[in-house]
């Protein structure tokens, strides 16, 4: 037998997680959680129930996460100086959406080495699962918590060249897919619920049509990819379009200022001349007319 800490000169090692099927995990990832001294986590009970599930119980687990990073991070890095410390999240890749990636920087500033294990990540998954074009994809992280902010986000990745990939909650997919059919009611988009586990869904279709796929209550972890329409050079953006676009979405209950945010995502001009001719179209539109 060897000792396989030979492999691993790095002492902080990023060590990916199964998204749900723990023969999911590779070899590489197993040599490192069984020859740490310390294993880093963000959740510690999950992290003791995949240990449980891999055989590797009795280890020394520490908690890191948003709230407490900046507290643990020195003496994660003390740790790190003369033994191997593999960092791990819930499920998938450590760094993605979780304040792993501070770690890494932090570590750097130190002298400390960092390695990083290939290994599950539902982002890449989903995107090869969409059958969307990939020559260039966006991982978008989680959207925006308020509808107005979301709308943005999402009709700037509409317009973009690129297939976005996001996150999201159980309690916010049905908001989120909502603000995505008030802006563009044709997108396409492709929901993976849940995988790699047992209860795994798929759903593609337009944003009204995977509402409607979903059970009540959602639940389980969600990611979703968004198919780009066209580049902004590719919109319309004459003044008469721009006029039909503000009409458009006036008349679906937008703010003035929301709807300056959209259009200019859009391509159809500066968004402070487009604030202008949408205050001037919403008071004509409150004008009452005046019968002879």
């Amino acid at each position: 037998m060897f000792s396989t800490s030979k492999l691993f000169a790095m002492p902080l090692v990023f060590v990916p997680t199964p998204l749900g099927n723990l023969r999911d995990v590779t070899l590489r990832s197993l040599d490192a959680l069984r020859d740490a001294e310390l294993i880093v986590a963000e959740d510690t009970r999950v992290a003791r129930k995949l240990l449980h599930g891999l055989g590797l119980q009795g280890r020394e687990i520490w908690s890191y996460r948003e709230q407490n990073a900046s507290r643990v991070s020195p003496a994660i890095l003390e740790r790190a100086r003369s033994a191997i410390v593999a960092v791990t999240c819930d499920a998938g890749m450590p760094g993605i959406s979780d304040p792993g990636s501070a770690l890494i920087a932090a570590a750097r500033s130190e002298g400390i080495a960092v390695d990083v294990l290939p290994g599950p990540s539902a982002a890449t998954g989903v995107a090869v699962l969409s059958g969307f074009p990939l020559h260039r994809f966006s991982f978008e992280g989680f959207p925006p918590r308020t509808s107005g902010a979301r709308r943005e986000r999402f009709a700037r990745a509409l317009e973009g060249a690129a297939t976005t990939i996001w996150y999201e909650s159980p309690q916010r997919i049905r908001a989120a897919l909502a603000d995505l059919a008030a802006i563009s009611p044709d997108a396409r988009i492709f929901v993976a619920r849940e995988y790699t586990k047992l209860h795994e869904q798929q759903l593609v279709g337009t944003p009204k049509d995977v509402l409607a796929q979903l059970a009540e209550p959602v639940r389980g972890e969600i990611a979703f990819a968004i198919a780009p329409s066209g580049s902004k050079s590719q919109r319309p953006a004459a003044r008469g379009t721009a006029s039909d676009a503000i009409d458009a979405l006036l008349a679906g209950g937008h703010r003035v200022g929301e709807v300056a945010k959209l259009l200019a995502a859009r391509g159809y001009g500066d968004r402070r001349e487009l604030y202008a001719r949408a205050s001037a179209r919403k008071a004509r539109r409150k004008t009452p007319i005046k019968r002879t």
